[in-house]
């Protein structure tokens, strides 16, 4: 069941292209902002000294330091942590340091997850029916869930804020000073700091799981109360704990092996010409496997929602349709 239910979501994703495309192209737009003010600031501090050719040329960590020393705002994020796969290792490490962004990059990300609930209702909705639905049935669909979907993000804002103000701060301050209070060894007190950071991510987990199965509730059964498909996907999940969580475990395997690949490929800093346009392609390219796989979790935990509670209303496979055209209009209305 769950490999078929995994092998299923990725069918589906495969036969949408369109979302895939438009959900990288919806990225690049939320991050192209941020890339042109960044532009601008470099640009000013650099302006047609010799110190920018080195830039263009190589790293130049004399003017990096430089910049990092008066630099405000944005120029703030420029770091050496910004290369590669620091990136993602500063991203993970941001999550479970409980380290929040900067205002310019929160306003963005705001932004970038309001777009992401309102799409988030059309692209359920294309996954469960299995078939084309059209620009204008797609967001026809965002617009239904829409309010939805924000009344449930609202409760699951309130969740992971509770998290990160207070168990993170219990976890991670709190516990681990009274635990390696009387340890010696630098290894041990290493090994409990890793061992809190599973505790916190697993908590982080099963909220994200629960939230998830609460937006296929609201999708797929058409609920209209955000805490009755929330209690609903707590059921879900309570009643068919082994599939639910493995296939989380496999997106999650899926996920890392992606990052694994990126891990050896990332490239750094490199220099103007073809090294740094082959750098943009191979990170694009990681930013789509990485949307493609956000896009394979929806359309599997859908996938395995309708096969296991088998209802003709909602899992049938998609009746067929007549070809869209007038001709098909006046023949079924005259029907």
């Amino acid at each position: 069941m769950i490999l078929a239910a995994w092998l299923d979501g990725l069918g589906r994703v495969r036969r949408a292209p369109t979302l895939a495309a438009g959900v990288f192209v919806l990225t690049l737009a939320a991050a192209l902002p941020l890339a042109i003010v960044m532009r601008g600031t470099l640009a000013a501090h650099l302006g047609n000294s010799l110190a920018a050719n080195t830039a263009a040329d190589a790293v130049n960590y004399d003017w990096w330091q430089e910049f990092a020393s008066q630099a405000s705002g944005l120029g703030t994020t420029f770091t050496p942590a910004i290369i590669g796969f620091a990136a993602t290792l500063d991203s993970v490490s941001g999550v479970f340091d409980a380290r929040g962004p900067i205002a310019p990059i929160a306003a963005a990300i705001a932004s970038y997850l309001l777009v992401w609930v309102f799409l988030s209702g059309g692209i359920l909705d294309r996954y469960a029916r299995q078939r084309r639905t059209y620009a204008h049935g797609f967001f026809a669909a965002c617009g239904v869930f829409f309010w939805r979907f924000l009344r449930l993000g609202l409760i699951a804002g309130a969740v992971y804020w509770m998290l990160f103000a207070y168990v993170h701060r219990w976890l991670l301050d709190d516990a681990y000073e009274r635990l390696i209070v009387d340890v010696s060894e630098e290894r041990v007190a290493l090994l409990w700091r890793f061992g809190l950071y599973a505790v916190f991510g697993t908590s982080l987990m099963l909220v994200n799981i629960a939230i998830d199965y609460a937006k296929v509730r609201l999708v797929v059964e058409d609920r209209r109360s955000a805490i009755g498909a929330l209690s609903a996907a707590l059921g879900f999940l309570g009643r068919h704990p082994g599939r639910a969580f493995g296939l989380y475990a496999l997106n999650g395997l899926a996920f890392l092996v992606v990052v694994a690949v990126w891990s050896l490929v990332a490239p750094g800093a490199g220099d103007a010409g073809l090294s740094m346009w082959a750098g943009l392609a191979v990170t694009q390219l990681y930013l789509l496997a990485r949307l493609v796989l956000k896009l394979q979790f929806i359309a599997s935990q859908t996938a395995l929602f309708q096969r296991s509670l088998a209802h003709a209303g909602y899992t049938a496979a998609p009746l067929p349709l007549w070809p869209d055209s007038p001709a098909a209009e006046t023949i079924v209305g005259g029907v």
